[in-house]
């Protein structure tokens, strides 16, 4: 039998601390792993280094699961999770900053200048692209 496949993202839309998205009345909540701030938007990010390729995947718990193919070494794989971000939100590399997690894989991503609507659709449209194309849908 085979499942419909849905969006990962919109499947992480369930209720988490009780904060509307922004310019949609009555429509799902934040992801856990997006938090509002005054100055920006939170994203708590799992990031896997040397993967085989760049991507953003589905959210696992309270996180975003990124994968990069640079090493873990000099910062690269910081620098490529920040560059991929700032190229999927289509947004300058200087509007995406590393607050936290500087030497872990669980990282603290500040992006400035979206709306949390806006973040949300851009980080959907990146996952569509990623989902396999059933022969039902050809």
């Amino acid at each position: 039998m085979h499942s419909r496949k849905t969006n990962p993202l919109t499947l992480s839309l369930a209720p988490s601390d009780g904060e509307r998205v922004a310019g949609r009345s009555g429509e799902g909540q934040l992801p856990a792993f997006i938090t509002i701030q005054p100055d920006g938007i939170l994203l708590a990010i799992k990031l896997q280094p040397r993967a085989l390729k760049n991507e953003i995947g589905a959210s696992q718990g309270n996180e975003l699961r990124v994968k990069v193919t640079a090493p873990p070494v000099d910062s690269a794989a910081n620098e490529a999770l920040l560059r991929l971000l700032a190229e999927t939100l289509h947004c300058p590399r200087s509007k995406v900053e590393l607050v936290r997690g500087h030497i872990s894989r669980h990282k603290l991503v500040k992006v400035c200048g979206l709306k949390p609507a806006e973040l949300l659709v851009r980080l959907e449209s990146a996952t569509e692209r990623l989902r396999p194309v059933s022969f039902s849908q050809l």
